[in-house]
């Protein structure tokens, strides 16, 4: 009787243990593409297509497995040049406030190079995205192996943002660029991204990786700045790609998304 009494103690301590236990794993979904793409804006807002193509922008969901779907958005179909702003954006279902701290989450894979994609957030209206194009960025990704104005080529790793312009995130540990993404492979990305004011240390994001060259997840960037700072709430999940001009044309490689999250504050935990 002593010990069945015992179990029962120590079992009924180890529910109420538990129940106290907080719940951390507050990711809120963007989207993971297993429905629809009735909630996003697609917009091609300098088409240069010759022979003109309307909305030539390739955003669609693909099938990965029976379990899962990603999106997969490229400028243009194959052979296809002159698109040179392929729009594609979604609401966040919480603002970031001016402020405020979060970490996104997103699963990246290059369908092929050559290509030149960025993606990030904006604090803009969608009639404001599609006037500004990439200078409605405030955080901003970016997969390329486009040549600059200047000259210098890219070699296709991940880049972020700064005040110079773009860099290639770091591997901190060999003290150098880090490699250039692996196509068909799927990298996870989280973002960390402080909306205070510039006065107070804000309008910057650091960034973390795993996949590829980092078996583990690993810093890659750290102070990264937003484009335009206009320490505004950020409200949009965006995405732009682009063919380039006809006389130099980047190619438009495909670019595969997943799952995308968000969550107040610092977080290195998955979403699901």
């Amino acid at each position: 009787m002593y010990a069945r009494s015992l179990i029962i103690l120590i079992l009924a301590t180890f529910t109420v243990a538990c129940t106290q236990i907080p719940v951390t794993n507050n990711w809120e979904k963007i989207d993971d593409f297993q429905t629809n793409l009735k909630s996003w804006y697609q917009v091609d807002t300098q088409n240069q297509t010759k022979p003109h193509i309307a909305n030539p922008q390739v955003t669609v969901i693909e099938t990965e497995s029976i379990e899962n779907n990603y999106l997969l958005k490229k400028p243009a179909a194959d052979g296809i040049i002159g698109n040179r702003k392929a729009l594609s954006y979604k609401k966040l279902p919480t603002p970031v406030q001016l402020g405020e701290t979060y970490t996104f989450y997103v699963r990246i894979n290059v369908e092929s190079f050559p290509n030149n994609h960025a993606f990030g957030l904006s604090n803009l209206q969608p009639h404001e995205i599609n006037k500004h194009g990439y200078d409605a960025f405030e955080p901003t990704l970016r997969v390329t192996d486009k040549a600059e104005s200047n000259g210098f080529k890219n070699d296709g790793a991940l880049m972020v943002k700064t005040n110079e312009g773009y860099a290639n995130i770091r591997n901190y540990n060999s003290a150098q660029s880090a490699k250039p993404l692996q196509p068909d492979t799927w990298y996870e990305i989280w973002y960390v991204v402080n909306n205070a004011p510039i006065k107070q240390g804000g309008q910057k994001y650091d960034v973390y990786v795993k996949g590829g060259e980092f078996n583990q997840q690993t810093l890659v960037y750290k102070d990264a700045s937003f484009r335009m700072k206009r320490e505004q709430p950020l409200i949009y999940f965006l995405a732009n790609c682009n063919t380039g001009p006809h006389k130099r044309p980047y190619g438009n490689g495909g670019l595969r998304y997943d799952d995308l999250y968000m969550i107040e504050g610092f977080a290195l935990s998955r979403p699901f």
